[in-house]
């Protein structure tokens, strides 16, 4: 069985829900505090030496990480979950399943650690981070179909970034004020009965 190192609420949730979806079994264990010198960290940096959540060690034990990479791993067993190989929404599936990690992950990793990139600055840094991240999502959500899923029809493991982003800053209020299409389709996911247990275990509904 899969093993996820992650943490309620964080990052991780995507991959418990995208294993949820492909009817993968796995173990969530929980590293809450891994960011943090003690036990959950020095565990953690012994499977993955950057220390980031989820980190999965699989059934054979290779360590995965990167949400991006999971994603195309759970692909690999269950095609469904992305558009039919080269149909146009296959291309707008990949770029912004790649456009996630290279763009909005990063506003994260500066945002949430300030300190420790600006020590001389850090709330400058986090208030420009969280700034630019709204500029991104404002991109995003025009160039989502919205109906009712980001691609469509189909709902695909785009949708899963979707109502996870959502409970992260700039949080729920600021979405349904600015961004119709994700809203919707986060409310959209957070309907579908297959995916309730991991959501409100992560506290999304």
């Amino acid at each position: 069985m899969i093993k996820v190192y992650g943490v309620p609420g964080w990052g991780s949730v995507i991959s418990e829900l995208m294993l949820t979806l492909a009817n993968i079994p796995y173990q969530f264990i929980n590293m809450d505090g891994f960011d943090q010198p003690g036990p959950q960290r020095d565990l953690l940096q012994k499977l993955n030496p950057l220390c980031q959540v989820p980190t999965l060690e699989m059934e054979d034990g290779t360590i995965m990480t990167e949400s991006a990479a999971i994603a195309l791993m759970i692909l690999d067993r269950c095609p469904q979950l992305a558009p039919p190989v080269g149909s146009p929404e296959r291309l707008h599936f990949q770029r912004l399943l790649i456009w996630f990690v290279a763009n909005v992950y990063p506003t994260f990793t500066y945002a949430d650690y300030p300190e420790r990139w600006a020590p001389d600055a850090p709330d400058q840094l986090k208030q420009n981070c969280i700034e630019y991240r709204k500029t991104l999502y404002l991109w995003l959500d025009n160039q989502l179909q919205g109906t009712p899923y980001a691609l469509g029809s189909a709902f695909t493991l785009i949708d899963v970034y979707l109502v996870v982003m959502r409970t992260w800053g700039p949080h729920h209020e600021w979405f349904s004020a600015h961004t119709p299409k994700i809203t919707a389709i986060a409310d959209k996911v957070c309907q579908r009965a297959e995916l309730h247990k991991v959501l409100k275990a992560n506290e999304i509904i």
